[in-house]
């Protein structure tokens, strides 16, 4: 009886494993990859702009990303390499 008992155990930790390894290969591939399509880059006052993540590039994208969250909840991919997101970097940098 303990022996079928064991083999159920054991083949519920592997099924459970088995579950969890698969999320994690699909949230990791999510995260490897460019996260901005487009990009925009006609001027946004700063004071529509609540927050700027700038994500160099690297192993996930060969593009820098900038993207802006707006006060609306909005998030804009912003062309890096337009003058006005050029101060915005710089500014993020300088801190």
């Amino acid at each position: 009886m303990t022996g079928k008992v064991a083999a159920a155990v054991l083949a519920l930790l592997l099924i459970s494993a088995l579950g969890t390894e698969d999320t994690a290969l699909a949230r990791s591939a999510m995260e490897l990859r460019c996260q901005c399509v487009g990009t925009h880059s006609k001027f946004i006052h700063p004071k529509f702009i609540q927050n700027v993540n700038l994500t160099p590039s690297g192993p996930h994208c060969k593009n820098v990303e900038v993207i802006a969250t707006l006060t609306d909840g909005r998030e804009v991919c912003l062309e890096p390499t337009a003058p006005w997101v050029k101060l915005i970097i710089k500014a993020i940098l300088d801190k």
